[in-house]
Parts: C-alpha cells; sequence; structure tokens
C-alpha cells in the first residue's frame, strides 16, 4: 500500500506539487521528489527556478503558492525531478529599499543559502558559462558516500600539532608531481609527506564555495588580474569548493572532499576546517548580489541605521550572526560539517564578531558562541577563536570560553617573535607564554592557547628573518594593505644576500622558533611552507596570488633539507614526551614527591633566572617525574634559550643519580650536529655547564 504523501496536490505546466515541509531549510531529498525550503521574513513572493545543467535558460519557473508558505519559509515538494541534472535557484519578490535595509529584485536568480554543492566555478579559475543570468548554482547532491567505519578521531587536544595548509597551493606547484594538482584528491597523495613530517592535524583554509574570479586589483609588475585566492569570500557555508575538485566539473565534489577526510582518518590525522562566518562575498554597498543580500538582507547582515552595512570583518559586510534565524543557520551548517563530513575541529576567523548584537556591540554572553558550546552534536568538535575583529576588539584571553573554547594566542606570537629578536622586557612574559599562558587561560588549561609564530596572515617564518618591512606592491594596493606590526627583523641585511653570515643567522633564527613552539605547553601550529623556509619575498598579504608567493615548491625538501629535518625531529620529540603535552597549567611545585618541581627556572646559573628587563637569556627544567599533569613520567627536559648577541655559559642543574644529560638540539651547531633523532640524543661530555651560543636555543634530554 502506498503511502498517501507521496502524492501531488497541485500542479504547475508538467511538474507535480505539494505543500513541502518547512525544516530543514535547503533542499532535501523525500519520497517522489525534493522538498526545497527556504526563509525569508521580508519577501512577498517566491518563485523556484530549475535549469538544466549547465542550461543558459531555466527549464521552469514555479512560483510558491501562497498556501505553501508557513510562517517566514517558502516551502514546495516537486515531484520525479532528474536531481542528478538539475540545478536550482530562488527569485524574490520585495520591496527595494536599501535605506530601509531591504535588497530585493526580481530579476535576480539567488543562491540557496543551505545549497549542499554549487556550479559556476566547477573548474578553478574558468567562469562556467560566461554569460550566465545565474552563475552560482546550486545542485542536489545524493548523500550515498559509504564511510565504512569512520568518525571524527577526539584526539586529545594536548596531543595535537596542526598544519595550517591552503588545499590549492599544497600540491598546485609543477614540482608537486601530483596526478591532479591544487585538488582534494592531490592532498590524498601527500598524506605520507604530513605522516613523516608528524603533524597529525590539517587546518584547510577555507574549502566553501567561494569565486576565486572576484577581485579588482591588479598586479602592478605582471598587469595580470588578482584572485580571491585564500578563499576568505565565502558566498555560501553547505558547499565545499568545486573548483578544489578534480571531479568538480562533475559535480562530485562532495565526494571527493569526504574521501580526503576518509583518508587522513585513516592515517590518524584530524580535519580542521578554517570557517568565515563574520562576513560573505556579497561585499559591502557596490557588492554583488548572490545570496544573503537578495533573499533577506535585513535579517542576513548587520545594518547602520540609513541601511548600509556594518564593517566589523574589513570585508565590506558584517553577518548578524547573532540573530536568531542566523544564529541556527550557522549552527546548522556546523551540525552538517560534523555529522556529513567527519570534520573535528574548527577554527573561526575574526571570531569576536560573533559576540556582537546587532548593532555591532560585544555581548557579555552571546548566544551563538554558548550554543556552539553546549551543542550535543559539536560535544566533542574541537573550537578554536581566532579572538579578535578587523574593528579592534581583541579578546585573547578573554574570549567567552564557556569551558570549550581554544583561541589562537597572538601574544604568544608576539611575545615569542620580540624573544627571538632580542627585544628587551620579553623574559618574564616568554616564561608565561611557555607554560601555556596560564595568566590568559587559568581555569581554561593549556589546550586553550594554540601557540604559533606564523599563519597565512603575515609574514612566513623565513619572511620573519629576512624583511624588517612588508613588501605588498605586487598586491596593486601601492603597499597600504596588509599589517606593519610585523616584529620582524632582517638579520641586517632586507631581502635575500649572498652574505653566507646573515644566511646562518637566518637559519638558526628559524631553528630557535620552531625550537621553543614545541617546547611549550598548549597546542603548536605551523604554517605550511614554513618547514622548507618558504618565502613570499616579504608579502605579508597575499591573499590573492594564485602563484609562487603561495605555491608549496616540492623542490626545497632538497634545497632546504636541513630546516625540514629540524622541523620533523622536534614534532617527533615532542610526540616522545608526555611532559610537553600537559592539559593542566604547572603548579611551580613538586607535588610527587621528586625533590624538583614540575617546572623550575633557571639562568646561566642554575636555580637563578635573571628577569631583569634587559636579561636575553632564560631556562628552564621539566621533570620527567612529574610526567604529564603527574602521571605518564618521562625524561626531564632541560631548555636553554640565549637570545643575546653574545655566547653565554648556562650552569646546569643536577640531575638524580645514575640519570645523565643528553643534547637533542644545539641550533649554534652546524647540521647534522644542530640536532639529533629523538631516542638517539648525544650524551653531554660536561655534566655541569653548557656553552650556548648567541641568538641560539640548546634542548638537553636527562635520563
Amino acid at each position: 500500500m502506498k503511502r498517501i504523501d507521496i502524492y501531488p496536490t497541485h500542479r504547475y505546466g508538467a511538474f507535480l506539487l505539494r505543500a513541502g515541509k518547512p525544516y530543514p531549510l535547503g533542499a532535501t531529498f523525500v519520497p517522489g521528489g525534493v522538498n526545497f525550503a527556504i526563509f525569508s521574513r521580508y519577501a512577498t513572493a517566491c518563485t523556484l527556478v530549475l535549469f538544466e545543467r549547465e542550461a543558459e535558460q531555466p527549464l521552469v519557473e514555479i512560483p510558491f503558492p501562497q498556501e505553501f508558505r508557513i510562517g517566514h519559509v517558502f516551502a514546495m515538494t516537486v515531484f520525479d525531478l532528474d536531481y542528478e541534472n538539475i540545478e536550482y535557484g530562488y527569485r524574490f519578490a520585495g520591496p527595494y529599499r536599501p535605506h530601509e535595509g531591504h535588497h530585493f529584485d526580481e530579476r535576480v536568480i539567488l543562491l540557496d543559502p543551505y545549497a549542499r554543492a554549487v556550479n559556476g566555478r566547477s573548474v578553478w579559475g574558468v567562469r562556467s558559462l560566461k554569460q550566465d543570468p545565474f552563475p552560482h548554482r546550486a545542485l542536489l547532491p545524493y548523500d550515498d558516500f559509504d564511510w565504512v567505519h569512520d568518525r571524527p578521531l577526539e584526539r586529545l587536544a594536548e596531543d595535537l600539532v596542526i598544519y595550517e595548509m591552503h588545499v590549492r597551493g599544497f600540491t598546485r606547484h609543477p614540482s608537486s608531481g601530483v596526478k591532479y594538482p591544487g585538488t582534494f584528491a592531490a592532498l590524498r597523495e601527500k598524506i605520507p609527506y604530513l605522516l613523516a613530517l608528524g603533524v597529525n592535524c590539517v587546518e584547510l583554509m577555507p574549502i566553501f564555495e567561494f569565486d576565486e574570479l572576484e577581485n579588482q586589483f591588479i598586479n602592478p609588475f605582471t598587469n595580470e588580474p588578482l584572485m580571491q585566492y585564500w578563499g576568505y569570500e565565502s558566498f555560501n557555508f553547505f558547499s565545499p569548493k568545486a573548483g578544489y575538485a578534480a571531479t568538480g566539473k562533475y559535480g562530485m565534489q562532495v565526494d571527493e572532499f569526504k574521501a580526503l577526510v576518509k583518508e587522513l582518518h585513516k592515517h590518524g590525522i584530524e580535519v580542521f576546517l578554517d570557517v568565515a562566518f563574520n562576513h560573505t562575498g556579497e561585499g559591502g554597498e557596490d557588492g554583488r548580489t548572490i545570496s544573503f543580500r537578495g533573499i533577506d538582507n535585513k535579517t542576513y547582515y548587520m545594518l547602520r541605521p540609513d541601511g548600509s552595512y556594518q564593517n566589523f570583518s574589513g570585508c565590506g559586510n558584517t553577518m548578524n550572526c547573532n540573530n536568531p534565524v542566523v544564529r541556527n543557520m550557522v549552527m546548522d551548517c556546523l551540525r552538517y560539517w560534523v555529522a556529513e563530513y567527519h570534520i573535528d575541529g574548527f577554527r573561526f576567523d575574526l571570531a569576536s564578531i560573533l559576540g556582537r548584537d546587532s548593532n555591532g556591540h560585544p555581548l557579555s554572553n552571546p548566544p551563538l558562541l554558548e550554543a556552539m558550546a553546549h551543542d550535543p552534536v559539536l560535544g566533542k568538535t574541537k573550537l578554536i577563536a581566532e579572538a579578535w575583529d578587523a574593528a579592534g576588539l581583541y579578546q585573547v584571553g578573554s574570549f567567552p570560553a564557556y569551558g570549550r573554547w581554544g583561541e589562537w594566542n597572538g601574544k604568544y606570537r608576539d611575545c615569542l617573535r620580540r624573544f627571538l629578536k632580542g627585544d628587551a622586557g620579553q623574559v618574564g612574559e616568554m616564561a608565561l607564554r611557555i607554560q601555556g599562558s596560564p595568566d590568559l587561560y587559568a581555569g581554561r588549561g593549556t589546550t586553550a592557547s594554540v601557540n604559533f609564530v606564523t599563519a597565512h596572515d603575515g609574514f612566513t617564518l623565513a619572511d620573519l628573518f629576512s624583511y624588517n618591512e612588508k613588501h605588498n606592491l605586487a598586491n596593486g594596493e601601492e603597499n597600504r594593505d596588509g599589517q606593519n606590526d610585523n616584529y620582524s627583523w632582517n638579520c641586517g641585511w632586507e631581502g635575500e644576500t649572498d652574505d653566507p653570515a646573515i644566511n646562518a643567522l637566518r637559519k638558526r633564527m628559524i631553528k630557535n622558533a620552531v625550537a621553543i613552539l614545541m617546547v611549550s605547553q598548549g597546542i603548536p601550529m605551523i604554517l605550511m611552507g614554513d618547514e622548507v623556509a618558504h618565502t613570499k619575498w616579504g608579502n605579508n598579504n597575499t591573499y590573492g596570488h594564485d602563484n609562487e608567493l603561495n605555491w608549496f615548491d616540492w623542490r626545497r625538501l632538497e634545497t632546504h633539507a636541513e630546516i625540514h629535518r629540524f622541523f620533523r625531529y622536534c614534532i617527533h620529540f615532542r610526540h616522545a614526551h608526555p611532559v610537553l603535552r600537559n592539559r593542566n597549567h604547572f603548579r611551580n611545585r613538586d607535588y610527587v614527591g621528586s625533590g624538583y618541581a614540575d617546572i623550575s627556572w633557571h639562568g646561566v646559573k642554575a636555580w637563578e633566572a635573571d628577569w631583569s628587563y634587559h636579561s636575553r637569556t632564560l631556562a628552564f627544567l621539566l621533570d620527567g617525574k612529574h610526567g604529564r599533569n603527574g602521571q605518564e613520567p618521562d625524561d626531564s627536559i632541560y631548555v636553554a634559550m640565549n637570545m643575546h648577541w653574545e655566547s653565554h655559559a648556562f650552569e646546569l642543574p643536577r640531575l638524580p643519580a645514575r640519570t645523565r644529560w643528553h643534547v637533542f638540539a644545539n641550533t649554534s651547531m652546524p647540521a647534522p650536529e644542530d640536532i639529533y633523532t629523538p631516542g638517539q640524543e648525544l650524551l653531554l661530555t660536561n655534566q655541569r655547564q653548557i656553552l650556548v651560543g648567541a641568538r641560539a636555543v640548546m634542548i638537553l634530554v636527562g635520563r
């Protein structure tokens, strides 16, 4: 006997219809057809527009009968669609009064905010239909991917080493040797590289659908148009970018990305997504109408009283994230990526915006952030905030956490950069940052701190020690864009040089940075390419460049093998020692009866750290018997950091009987004596004292 609800009740031409379900929003498969549901509070009417794949003109335009509107949701089931060959969008009728916040225009075909896949940029950099009146079209992907036994990995946060990367940039360079450069499929081929490096989490720069061709600037050196390469201009949050998929031209980007996640999980690597819910790719007053603006501008965006856009993002508009409708969309999106794509965590771009009310004022208890923290589906998902925004709200250490949120620790980055280049007055703060910033995250633990020296935004690690100033002329903005406060140091010469002394110093500074990063409590994050000393020639804002400024050059694995080896060994050293991966902050006392505090501070004299303003030397000892959080006994680890321009002898703290110091790393030594394979460290001849070279770091293991 057939169910009665599969029968149509209405007809429009050759198409059979019935009233749809208002939830879930988007296009979902129901018995015999597809349910289309879309929200608009202020629209007076809505029309569903169906296309055959790649057709320039619509197959049909079906107005929603008024009886198919439930509250502010238009909902309709259309039967017997050839869903694999259908694309869809909407037209909305309503007032066009920008001064009141309304931008309705029935002439424009709009993208469903809940579209699960989008056509229109299915091949990177190519317009599917050059004169297309509807360039970004929603598809109807069928969820039939076989995950077998895969699920989010749920690794302990303190065990993570995050690798921030760009999907296209990782394999686009001709030297990558992959079959489909710049794609999800190509990234799968490079999993053995990630495993050998030692990272166990990849943080993918935005993979939500965006228009890479939407950039108004020209490279003045080549006269070539720049791109929206980084991907922070999303116009849909539910769909993986088709241009990142080798199979995107066949509409298979969903399955290709799921296959990547499944393969990464198979090898123990978690997948984080960098998400930018703070704004969309529709821009400001002069931007394009693609989706949200034409569907319900007044609901989706923060507006001023005159109807213009608030711009806390620096990208023309700001999403009204604490409006209940927008908040629900963000929550639906996050749940979807966790449930359907098995995503392990999210990094939220300019996350402080997510805590502002509709007028832009910071909230003491932001509903969206609280909802994310307590949502049952996201219950084991890692949540990481970039705890500031483009309008000056800076919340590092004070971001509303609800016991769940971690933060990109911008204070760690700035302090370590200043300490490395020898600025005075940094030793006291550096000690806090190495401990996982207990001054910022007391009660939250070390995993609230994501420690980093470099990220996609700013100088690479090699450029940090090669340039005093940004060199962004290639961005077409006359060097006005990008940050000015980089805390960088060119080591005596701006840019590339043949001077062997300067190049040796730069190499040592890179090693110092990664060495300190990997012995700091918290979650370390490294930037793609830093492990081979990737340079962007001093450009600290390469968002528009689809070229070698952003591409990983695989030839550098040979030309910069020394740096790569140092990175690899430091990462594996961290994995080998639980004492480097505490969840709780140190107590700075002995609570296991070993005779040593869990962490103790030293200077050129043992047990006497120099906390003075002009000090540039600092050492610390981690007691192995305290292990990780008082458990998992480990070797003791001693780290001596000399950022002075002169060498200094450091008196070593004595170890218990039958325990000896061994050298793991000494950045003042030439390779291969600069670092040793973890577990095969060199026995130190003089157990009472070490000489730490100028601007160098030594790491010892006591066992």
